[in-house]
């Protein structure tokens, strides 16, 4: 068995600006070879929000720095470093950053294993 060692500089990749705060995929096919999983780093300013829209895939979220709120259900609640939310198939987050600090998220993408 070969087992080959990737390392990616995040820091030299590039931030895309979207309505919902700026991104850069981290994990995909062409930077690690990745064919069924899709990492992505977020950063919202303070105000800001991102929404996991709901998809047929699991999502996970986690808060890498900084604080706010997250939305599931209807209901909010208080987040900081070190929180994460799993999503399964058509589950759906809202995350905003709070009053001053800005949010570092790890968002990756993974589809259903059939069953």
């Amino acid at each position: 068995m070969t087992t080959t060692l990737t390392f990616i500089d995040t820091n030299k990749l590039p931030r895309v600006k979207t309505p919902q705060g700026e991104a850069t995929e981290i994990l995909t096919q062409r930077l690690a070879g990745a064919k069924n999983v899709l990492g992505t780093l977020r950063w919202l300013s303070p105000g800001e929000k991102f929404q996991a829209d709901p998809i047929e895939k699991h999502q996970l979220i986690y808060l890498m720095e900084g604080s706010g709120k997250i939305r599931l259900d209807n209901k909010d609640y208080d987040v900081s470093r070190g929180a994460g939310v799993y999503l399964g198939p058509s589950e759906t987050a809202t995350i905003q950053a709070g009053g001053s600090s800005p949010l570092k998220l790890f968002h990756l993408v993974v589809p259903r294993i059939p069953a």
